[in-house]
């Protein structure tokens, strides 16, 4: 997770570590609950699809069963899609 964090830009960077704070619960759960459904509304101008993925984030913090569920797709994608996560493989013809 902090991998794709540091990927935000610096504002957006702030605003999510603020919000995973434990002392940020009452105001993570009902965030994470209202951005998972409104990702799927991307045919509008404001939502977009990234909302999806950013909710269910949020409520992995506090809810197990998503945090599992999170943590094997993050590991999947740092598996398959390391570029994706900011990780960069290194070629042996690349020093």
């Amino acid at each position: 997770m902090d991998l794709l964090v540091r990927r935000l830009p610096s504002r957006i960077q702030a605003v999510v570590h603020r919000l995973r704070r434990p002392s940020a619960r009452w105001i993570r759960v009902p965030v994470g609950i209202i951005l998972v459904p409104a990702g799927f509304l991307a045919i509008l101008p404001v939502f977009g699809l990234w909302m999806t993925p950013l909710g269910l984030m949020l409520l992995a913090e506090d809810i197990p069963p998503v945090r599992r569920w999170v943590a094997r797709v993050l590991a999947w994608i740092e598996r398959r899609h390391p570029r994706w996560m900011g990780l960069h493989e290194t070629r042996p013809d690349q020093p």
